[in-house]
């Protein structure tokens, strides 16, 4: 083939942003040929704006069809490929049902709400090889966590001693959770900050300072909104070689910061929004502490300005690996098999909350999904819990 026909279930907010990036030719391989949505107002954007890109001559003429639900998409013999972008519950089945009909996925963040049913989606990708299946972690395209990971990975720091993420920018009104009633509730988003504003920083940390093997949290449940959910949360955690880290996430501050130091050996990456800087030392610290002679001596450091290539491709990015690992083998972003890690976690994160004590990591997958059922069943929009257990009509 020369282009990917390409499906996109859901045209909400980030499905119409993948529809308009592809029709203006920012994803050169692939095409559009098929929307989904439940809500007609949504369809009639989509056919809209296809007319509009086309009659334009923006991008090359083919069948283009809409439909009020993805499963007749899948099945229509319209599309090589779908992305899903349709509210969390749904992302495992919607991607098992297009795995099986020979589909290629990409798959908004996060995986899903709990790890069980991504493991099902782990499986299904895992029996159809031949299959590209990719997550969109963005983020990972962006030049400072590239650069972050790349120092890190190469050992030049030494062993991690310390990570802390403090991710607070992420303020969002009532009218913003009021604006849909499946946003941040139990039944329709399955969590608050950590499903949604967080996902790509629960990736970006473990993709560039591993999986801990601990978590301790403390969270609060509509403490700045009338919500169901988490919108506060600090975390403490442990990894393997005794290093701890903290995170703290919230979506109740305003201005609010994001600010990430990991605290090596060999010295400290700060990444501060935009801003990369390596606090180098002139020997490790154990080093130092062992041949040190002075009663308050410290190493001396030097602070450096780190460059990268200044490239941050965000969506257009994972779109365009996507294409070019379909049609030549070339490496996608994110794999998303990928995506259970950082679910792993904020899943961990959870269940330490709701315990009240420290979770180990690997953690109990079906109490995790149990303790999460008895909120789904209170849940103020209770009509949606058949998605909470895996029913592919949800609402997008």
């Amino acid at each position: 083939m020369e282009k990917v026909r390409v499906g996109i279930i859901g045209v909400g907010n980030m499905g119409s942003g993948h529809f308009q990036s592809i029709m203006e030719g920012k994803v050169p391989d692939l095409e559009v040929t098929a929307v989904a949505d439940r809500r007609p107002e949504r369809l009639d954007f989509a056919l809209a704006k296809y007319k509009e890109y086309t009659e334009g001559g923006k991008t090359s003429n083919g069948t283009f069809a809409t439909f009020a639900e993805g499963s007749e998409l899948i099945s229509s013999g319209l599309c090589d490929a779908v992305l899903i972008c349709i509210p969390h519950y749904f992302h495992p089945s919607m991607a098992i049902d297009a795995m099986k009909h020979n589909l290629h996925v990409m798959c908004e963040k996060p995986a899903g709400v709990y790890t069980l049913q991504v493991r099902e989606m782990m499986a299904e990708a895992d029996r159809h090889p031949d299959l590209v299946f990719g997550m969109m972690f963005n983020q990972r395209t962006n030049c400072v966590y590239r650069k972050m990971r790349e120092i890190i990975k190469s050992g030049e720091l030494g062993e991690i001693r310390r990570t802390n993420w403090i991710i607070t920018d992420w303020y969002r009104p009532q009218f913003y959770y009021d604006s849909g009633d499946w946003r941040a509730t139990w039944s329709g988003e399955g969590g608050g900050v950590l499903l949604n504003q967080c996902p790509h920083q629960l990736d970006l940390w473990q993709w560039i300072c591993g999986m801990p093997v601990s978590i301790h949290s403390h969270m609060k449940f509509g403490k700045w909104h009338d919500i169901e959910v988490e919108d506060d949360v600090t975390v403490y955690c442990e990894y393997a070689n005794g290093a701890t880290g903290t995170f703290i996430t919230s979506t109740g501050d305003a201005p609010g910061t994001n600010r990430f130091e990991i605290v090596c050996d060999g010295g400290t990456l700060i990444c501060d929004k935009k801003a990369l800087t390596l606090r180098k030392l002139e020997m490790p610290i154990d080093e130092f502490s062992r041949i040190n002679t002075k009663v308050f001596g410290r190493p001396k450091s030097e602070d450096i300005t780190v460059e990268t290539d200044g490239e941050h491709l965000q969506h257009v990015g994972v779109l365009r690996a996507f294409g070019g690992a379909i049609l030549r083998g070339e490496p996608l972003v994110a794999d998303g098999r990928e995506g259970i890690n950082g679910l792993t976690i904020s899943n961990a994160i959870h269940l330490s909350a709701w315990l009240g004590k420290e979770v180990t990591v690997p953690f109990d997958e079906k109490l995790y999904y149990d303790e999460l059922m008895k909120r789904v069943a209170v849940s103020r929009r209770k009509e949606a819990t058949s998605g909470a257990t895996g029913d592919t009509e949800g609402t997008y």
